[in-house]
């Protein structure tokens, strides 16, 4: 078989054995055992050595490729089939020496290890089972067993019993057949009943295995104890049955899909009604026996044995059904999809930690989270891979905690966490809880960056009137502040947020993500870009600003952009909607900053200094740490902080304006300039230049770009630039594409101005290249441009400037 596969190996021998042994029994029926190679084919020792040979090797091989518990029951049930093959082998050396008495004899001890070998095979082989649940089965079949051994007595074992009183050890062997029998023929029917898919057609071949040589070996005992003749071939029929069928269970046993958790079961009526069937024939049978052939036998020993194991089977029924109140018990207060807790059991902690507190003034804080964009999952990659997140997301958000904090999902993509003790544990907990989310969930072979809107609250000390259902609903009120910044985070309640509208407000609802192609796409890119933050793969562009009235370079702006591998250059327009949606603008801040400041030193050690505009997301000012970040990454470059400036980006709102004000004015006092980035294209701009002091005011391209031709938008843009200037504010014209708009703002007392008309973005090399031929000429007209009578001209021709440079 060398050249042959397992599963063609095991299917030829099958065929061999099931072919040998339908001509055995069709000639051992019909009668035809006559001739040389009828006895060979029909001799049923001969083949019923062959079968046990073949059945052990198959539950050898079984056993080989097979690992864990299943690897163990078949090589028991290999060890069991062994000990049968020496049993026939013995039983055919008796026969051939003219042994004159071979029952009882060593084969019957040898026979009587398959049936002990295959209980315990399939116990082993038993799923969703506990120890308590195994040894009921046990029990089980040992009240069976003793219930049939006293039907059996009854019947025809205690005539035999008194008639041959000097060889009772050959009643007590032919007993034990039928016993064993009738015990592991229980284990494997409760087993089967209790199978799960992939697991019962092995389970059943090997009880119906077992029940061909119970037949057999019922039939043996039964002919012994009337004095009838054994030697009959019709009666080994059953032995050969029942080899066939533990071959055809090894082979079967190659696919059990074995399971080896402890799992929940659909309620089985047979193990209920299975061991009082059998328990109350054995009660009318005692009454069919007198009192005194009774007391002659084994019968009240039995029954005490009887007793005893079936009291037992009943208080384990008992501590089973005790568990299994616990278990339905602590399932009504889990959530079924995560395993954490749910609602009901969370506010009950929540109640309790609260009295706690007021009695020993222990701190309680709650923190809730929402998963930011959820739906687009759910929409996209379907409802089976959102429920697998959701179950990914507890598991995280679990190993995050301490022991004694509790974590339960209150609906929906939203959970909660309880943390009792320090105020500063709490935060310690918090911001484990959302740094957990920094590494992508993979779900369906895919990875999904989710992140978090997570609000923090704490019952202070001076609060004693704080409600469970208050503190939770700051803490809610929290999430939804965080949810609107999309800055990520910790976003501790404050009473700010009160005066707040209402979170279910249209107001601040971001609509959804703008999708191109598929939600999955966007998924993946979203992936895509958090590797490209992590792994700096950002790159940063500068365009120069240019001083209106002498069109020299006085600053530059860092614009970010993402080369994508596949998808070539990205500009910001695609890909910062995904930042500011899953609150990466943080992580993008840091990384731009960072590397502008670095450009900035090796502008400065080519001898050039540039100050240099950086974008901020509007909310991210209300965050209080940003100052103190951006002095210590001006000091540790031991740069002035005064070449830096911070432009607010102003096509959103501004949320928590008295924390902004705080940071502005913080970032002010440390010497970084402020400007409104993107003037004309929101909806506060104006209550901005009132409420704010900054130092400069950016006019956005779509503000400025109707000039020459729409003469009531040159007239709002004059009113601005005057109204700039009443205030003191620096201007700055964004998107100058032509030279009759920078010759108009020009005139018209903007200071700055920047576009393609001057300059493309340039990268930090090329920039250092324009600015030392500037330097070195004492004019910016390397650019291709100068101020000429008052007005700009081209200096080298009437082509547009983005062609010049390349």
């Amino acid at each position: 078989m060398t050249g042959l596969r397992a599963p063609q190996s095991m299917a030829l021998v099958v065929g061999l054995v099931a072919s040998v042994l339908l001509i055995g029994v069709l000639l051992i029926v019909g009668g035809w055992s006559s001739g040389p190679l009828a006895s060979v084919v029909t001799n049923t020792d001969n083949v019923m050595i062959e079968l046990s040979v073949v059945a052990a090797v198959a539950a050898a091989l079984t056993a080989r490729s097979a690992r864990g518990r299943v690897r163990v029951a078949w090589v028991i049930v290999s060890i069991g089939l062994v000990l049968f093959t020496l049993g026939a082998v013995l039983w055919r050396i008796y026969k051939l020496i003219g042994y004159k008495h071979p029952y009882p004899s060593l084969a019957d001890a040898a026979y009587l290890v398959l049936p002990i070998t295959t209980a315990i095979a399939l116990l082993l082989l038993s799923a969703g089972l506990s120890r308590t649940s195994r040894t009921r089965l046990i029990l089980d079949g040992l009240i069976v067993a003793g219930s049939f051994t006293i039907v059996g007595w009854a019947l025809v074992l205690d005539e035999l019993w008194n008639s041959v009183p000097k060889d009772r050890m050959h009643v007590a062997v032919s007993v034990s057949y039928p016993v064993m029998d009738a015990a592991v023929l229980t284990i494997g029917v409760l087993v089967v009943a209790r199978a799960q898919r992939g697991q019962r057609l092995t389970l059943i071949l090997l009880t119906l295995g077992m029940l061909g040589i119970a037949i057999s070996d019922g039939a043996f005992v039964y002919l012994t104890a009337t004095h009838q003749r054994t030697s009959t071939q019709l009666l080994d029929i059953g032995w050969l049955v029942g080899l066939a069928l533990f071959i055809a269970a090894a082979i079967t046993g190659r696919g059990f899909a074995h399971r080896e958790t402890v799992a929940a079961q659909p309620f089985s009526l047979t193990s209920v009604w299975l061991p009082f069937i059998p328990v109350l024939l054995a009660s009318l049978a005692i009454f069919t026996e007198s009192p005194a052939e009774i007391k002659s036998g084994p019968i009240p020993m039995i029954g005490v044995v009887l007793l005893l194991a079936f009291g037992g089977r009943q208080l384990l029924v008992m501590f089973e059904n005790r568990i299994l109140l616990a278990t339905v018990a602590e399932q009504a207060l889990r959530d079924p999809l995560t395993g954490v807790g749910n609602r009901i059991v969370f506010r009950d902690r929540l109640n309790h930690a609260m009295e706690m507190r007021e009695r020993d003034g222990i701190s309680v804080s709650v923190l809730v989270m929402d998963l930011d964009d959820f739906k687009v999952v759910n929409d996209t990659l379907g409802h089976p891979v959102g429920d697998e997140l959701l179950s990914l997301v507890a598991d995280r958000i679990a190993a995050c905690l301490r022991a004694g904090d509790t974590v339960a999902r209150l609906g929906g993509d939203e959970f909660a966490v309880l943390i009792e003790g320090r105020v500063d544990n709490s935060q310690l907990v918090a911001h484990r809880v959302v740094e957990a989310f920094d590494e992508p969930f993979i779900v369906d072979g895919q990875d999904l960056l989710i992140r978090p809107s997570v609000g923090l609250a704490v019952a202070e000390p001076d609060e004693p009137d704080l409600t469970a259902a208050d503190l939770l609903k700051r803490a809610d009120i929290a999430m939804y502040s965080a949810k609107r910044s999309r800055t990520g985070g910790v976003h501790p309640f404050n009473s700010e947020m009160l005066l707040a509208e209402s979170p279910d407000s249209e107001l601040f609802s971001t609509g959804p993500l703008p999708v191109s192609r598929s939600g999955a796409s966007t998924i993946r890119l979203l992936g895509e870009l958090r590797q490209a933050i992590d792994q700096f793969e950002l790159t940063l562009v500068y365009q120069p600003k240019f001083d209106l009235n002498t069109a020299a370079i006085v600053g530059v702006e860092a614009l970010v952009r993402w080369p994508h591998p596949k998808r070539g250059l990205l500009a910001p327009d695609e890909f910062l909607p995904l930042v500011r949606r899953y609150g990466l603008m943080g992580s993008i801040t840091d990384l731009v900053v960072n590397t502008a400041l670095d450009d900035v030193l090796r502008w400065r050690a080519e001898g050039l200094t540039v100050p240099i505009a950086v974008n901020m997301f509007a909310p991210s000012m209300a965050d209080l740490r940003l100052p103190g970040k951006f002095a210590k990454s001006l000091a540790s470059r031991n740069i002035s902080p005064s070449q830096l400036t911070v432009e607010i980006t102003e096509d959103l709102f501004l949320d928590n304006m008295d924390r902004t004000k705080t940071v502005l004015n913080q970032l002010q006092d440390n010497g970084i300039r402020i400007a409104i980035d993107d003037f004309g294209s929101g909806y506060s701009a104006l209550s901005y230049m009132r409420d704010l002091i900054v130092d400069e005011v950016k006019l956005d391209r779509n503000f400025i770009a109707p000039i020459p031709a729409d003469r009531r938008a040159a007239a709002v843009v004059r009113a601005v630039l005057n109204l700039a200037d009443e205030l003191g504010l620096t201007t700055v014209a964004e998107g100058i594409e032509n030279a009759g708009t920078a010759d108009w703002l020009r005139q018209q007392g903007c200071h700055i101005g920047q576009g393609y008309y001057f300059s493309p973005p340039l990268t930090s090399k090329k920039l250092i290249e324009i600015l030392k031929k500037c330097e070195n000429d004492g004019t910016c007209q390397t650019l291709g441009c100068s101020i000429r009578g008052g007005t700009f001209r081209w200096v080298d021709s009437d082509v547009p400037q983005i062609e010049l440079m390349r």
